[in-house]
């Protein structure tokens, strides 16, 4: 237990006492740290400087806090760049498949805050896939069979129509 402050002795002068001898008993030598600078010293101060330092200890991302709205929006942004170390066709469209599941499930039931997002088109994503491997690769791509498309005509309304229901 320390011991306790005289009344005749200011709390300034008493702490700076026993810093003093606690520095002539050699009590603060090889402390660790010792030598370098005070993190943070010098920088504004974060409100979150706690938060921030728990992620980096545990090594935890912070898109885990993230809203859903914003994790899908940020998925559907860099599909390209998860589907660009796939291998099969199959599998980018897999991977397609299960971000579309993932869209459709928040858009069932939205949760705040409300970004917009809709589901990735497979084919422009295979699309774009084949033409990156062709030109890392060097080589041209196996070209798929195309498929014919029938062409039906609009059918015409007349003006009159337009206004019914």
């Amino acid at each position: 237990m320390t011991e306790r402050k005289p009344p005749d002795l200011t709390f300034e002068s008493w702490i700076d006492k026993q810093v003093r001898e606690a520095t002539e008993r050699g009590e603060f030598d090889n402390l660790r740290g010792a030598g370098r600078p005070i993190p943070g010293a010098g920088t504004s101060v974060d409100e979150n400087w706690w938060l921030r330092g728990y992620l980096r200890r545990e090594g935890v991302r912070a898109d885990g806090m993230l809203p859903e709205s914003l994790v899908l929006r940020r998925d559907v942004e860099r599909i390209q760049e998860t589907v660009a170390d796939l291998d099969a066709e199959r599998q980018v469209r897999a991977a397609v498949a299960e971000l579309n599941e993932r869209v459709v499930h928040y858009l069932r039931v939205p949760t705040s805050p409300h970004v917009p997002v809709g589901p990735v088109d497979a084919d422009a994503v295979v699309t774009r896939w084949r033409a990156d491997r062709t030109l890392a690769s060097g080589t041209p791509a196996p070209v798929a069979p195309r498929r014919v498309q029938e062409t039906v005509p609009a059918p015409t309304r007349r003006w009159w129509q337009r206004f019914r229901r």
